[in-house]
């Protein structure tokens, strides 16, 4: 067990390198195209540490483990909200601006719903009412709307008109190449190494897939959204670590299960309506925490009844695992 717990903080360590050499490449690239710094931050930045997950969840799907591939994006989901941005709000309060209250946020949920609805097949929209699971239409229709919301961002970006950070010097062309390559060589090994050996564990003590693919999987994989919002806060950019989130929440669930479902499509067997439910009722706890008290901002108390309720949460799925 000793050699798989090893292998596994081994690809935990390729995936949080990998994710940091992409994201850096990336952006060395988009500032030599002149991308503004809000793009950089809700899509480059959002989709590079939503990197890991994606990696796991593919590589979770093509192996035929449906419940870690939808598990994993569940869990960080979660894990997101409750525990990064609970942290986040600890170090420093996060103010909402109007857009976060009246558009990212409502979309947000109405992106978590659309995956509850489709997943279960509700009313009978997306087939016949049956096995819960996501089919290669489905998936179609999540690239759809990761693709309606991307071109959103480029359309509220070019309209808020935001300059360009001063005295950052672009990233030569061929060093951010080397970064994105190697950066993708370390998310896909690494991500393949982890998957392996939490696997071989969960296999071992007789865990079901589910539950270690929404503990173990999701807080490793959701460690670069933990490392840049962390950061974030602590240089006062807090709706840079709330951006994030959102971003990654929304990239999770339109690009890393739609890819997933588009290269193999699965169906659920052991991801419970609870965890589910949670995923939608932790993003309406985001929201509903910009009315408390009237201040528009996710404060400290706020962050402790956020990091509460991870731990009740874990604390539930390890009594029912």
């Amino acid at each position: 067990m000793w050699i798989d717990i090893l292998w596994i903080v081994a690809g935990l360590v390729l995936i949080l390198v990998g994710s940091d050499w992409l994201v850096e490449g990336a952006s060395g690239v988009a500032r030599k195209y002149g991308i503004s710094e809000f793009i950089i931050g809700m899509t480059i930045v959002g989709i590079g540490t939503s990197m890991p997950e994606l990696v796991s969840s593919l590589i979770s799907a093509i192996q035929g483990h449906g419940d870690m591939a939808l598990g994993n994006v569940t869990g960080s989901n979660i894990c997101n909200i409750l525990l990064i941005l609970g942290v986040t709000a600890l170090i420093a309060p996060i103010k909402y601006t109007r857009s976060n209250i009246r558009k990212d946020i409502p979309f947000a949920i109405l992106v978590s719903l659309f995956l509850i609805v489709m997943l279960y097949n509700c009313f009978g929209l997306f087939g016949e009412m049956g096995t819960p699971g996501i089919s290669r239409v489905d998936a179609l229709y999540l690239l759809l709307i990761f693709a309606v919301f991307m071109i959103d961002s480029f359309k509220s970006a070019k309209n808020g008109a935001e300059e360009e950070e001063a005295g950052v010097k672009p990233m030569p062309m061929g060093k951010a190449i080397i970064f994105i390559l190697l950066g993708l060589a370390g998310l896909i090994f690494g991500g393949q190494v982890f998957v392996d050996h939490t696997v071989s564990i969960a296999e071992r003590f007789h865990v079901s897939e589910a539950f270690i693919s929404i503990t173990l999987m999701a807080v490793g994989t959701s460690l670069p959204e933990l490392a840049t919002c962390v950061v974030a806060a602590m240089k006062g950019k807090n709706q840079l670590a709330l951006g994030n989130v959102i971003g990654s929440n929304i990239f999770n669930i339109a690009l890393i299960i739609g890819t997933s479902a588009a290269i193999s499509p699965f169906v659920i067997q052991s991801i419970s309506t609870v965890d589910m439910a949670m995923v939608i009722v932790v993003v309406v706890l985001l929201w509903l925490a910009a009315f408390t008290f009237k201040k528009k901002k996710l404060d400290r108390v706020e962050g402790v009844i956020f990091l509460l309720a991870y731990i009740a949460y874990i604390t539930y799925l390890s009594m029912n695992m």
